[in-house]
């Protein structure tokens, strides 16, 4: 259904709502983008495999797994605020956490204070992006959450520019002799140990920055008055009761199954996109250069997408960003040399409008039943905890290089990403099924 153009996607009595909920896009795209380059970070850092440092993003997105459901919970007994001020204390806690974590030297306790950050996260999510939903016509609802979604990229790319500028660039492990040999491998005994503790205070200081800055954050929002539109059902009603109705319908239930591997591919891609680099001989610092260039086509996508769901049904755009998306897959397993690097850039381009416009399609028409609905759609989230460590499995078939096995002259950083050109085909189908549900 096409929506009328003239139609505001946001009320001026709802504006300054809109814009501090909006923030926090910025605020979690921010979290996700500097943790990114942290899975390669780690593995220089305490010495391990690919598959050991996939772990990072197993804990970052299984938090999203852990807390969406008591996130809706929250949401439907009371408010939507309530759930985004639990969400921002957990946040701000679990970056909190990085200074002990940092002390003790140990990897399992920067796993638990990204678990526990990630656990703000979900609370975020499951309450913000169905608060933006709510905040107007249900006619412009996928087009006003897909232009409150075009600011996380803004928030990812300040993420990037700290893991850059305040922690890639500064660690000590990335050091290279004159021959280009690793000179953090060469050392041993006290001085790489001093080496270690250095590097994981420079992880630690940005998250703490963090922490304190979503503490300013949380103090800004809970004096603001939100107004919430009345629920059309009793809060006290069973949320299983609420649960059963949602996964009648098939709309949901596909936008749950779409959900889950799309935020897979986009994990896979952003986070290997460095290892991609690596194998063509660039350096982690730079190789942040291409994590800038696949957000900044992310934002770019995420905004003219905004436009054409003024004139395009939204299942549809989602089928053909979908299917240019296994184009780039392509060119990024069989273009040789930068070529494929280039391609790899532009899946995010593709990514863009993926996740608000399942997640409108799926929450259409639910009523109060989306804050469930919505805890389910971010449950899905956790398709970027298991997916990466499948891919970091694939890098480590011959060893921990990258290209140690190789398949018809590609090597294994190539071919695994077969894996995201899966999840797209997924997409592709759930937006075909999406132009054919009544009231889409």
């Amino acid at each position: 259904m096409k929506t009328n153009p003239k139609t505001p996607i946001v009320a001026k009595k709802m504006l300054l709502p809109f814009i501090l909920i909006t923030s926090l896009f910025a605020l979690w795209g921010f979290a996700n983008d500097i943790t990114n380059p942290m899975v390669s970070a780690f593995k220089k850092v305490l010495d391990l495999s690919n598959t050991q440092a996939s772990w990072v993003q197993a804990a970052f997105y299984g938090g999203y797994f852990t807390m969406a459901l008591p996130a809706a919970y929250v949401a439907r007994k009371y408010t939507y605020k309530t759930g985004i001020l639990v969400g921002l204390v957990l946040y701000a806690l679990g970056a909190l956490l990085f200074y002990p974590a940092a002390a003790e030297e140990h990897y399992t306790f920067f796993l638990i204070a990204l678990y526990v950050l990630t656990f703000g996260l979900a609370f975020l999510e499951t309450t913000a992006n169905p608060f933006i939903l709510d905040m107007g016509s249900e006619e412009t609802a996928t087009r006003r959450l897909n232009l409150a979604q075009s600011f996380n990229p803004v928030g990812a790319l300040s993420g990037l520019f700290v893991a850059q500028a305040f922690i890639l660039s500064a660690l000590q492990s990335d050091d290279v002799d004159s021959s280009g040999n690793s000179i953090y491998e060469s050392l041993e005994g006290p001085a790489r140990a001093a080496v270690r503790t250095a590097d994981l205070m420079v992880i630690r200081d940005p998250y703490v920055g963090l922490g304190l800055f979503v503490i300013f954050i949380l103090v800004i929002i809970s004096l603001v008055k939100m107004p919430e539109k009345k629920t059309t059902q009793n809060r006290k009603n069973d949320m299983w009761d609420s649960i059963k109705r949602i996964f009648k319908k098939e709309h949901f239930l596909g936008g749950v199954i779409a959900q889950v591997f799309y935020v897979g591919a986009q994990i896979m891609c952003w986070t290997y996109i460095y290892h991609y680099a690596e194998n063509l001989g660039i350096n982690n610092q730079d190789a942040v250069n291409y994590a800038y260039a696949a957000l900044v086509v992310f934002l770019i996508g995420r905004f003219a997408s905004t436009y054409f769901l003024k004139f395009i049904n939204p299942g549809k755009l989602l089928m053909l960003l979908a299917f240019l998306a296994i184009v780039f897959c392509l060119g990024t397993i069989f273009l040789k040399n930068k070529a494929g690097l280039y391609s790899l850039v532009m899946i995010s381009f593709c990514m863009s409008t993926m996740f608000p416009t399942i997640y409108g399609i799926a929450l259409k028409g639910l009523g109060d039943d989306a804050k469930p609905g919505s805890a389910f759609l971010v449950m899905a989230i956790v398709g970027g905890a298991f997916m990466p460590v499948l891919q970091g499995l694939i890098l480590d078939l011959g060893g921990s290089n990258y290209d140690d096995r190789v398949i018809m002259g590609i090597p294994e950083v190539k071919y695994s990403f077969i894996l995201p050109l899966i999840c797209f085909l997924v997409v592709a189908f759930y937006g075909f099924r999406a132009t054919k549900f009544q009231k889409v």
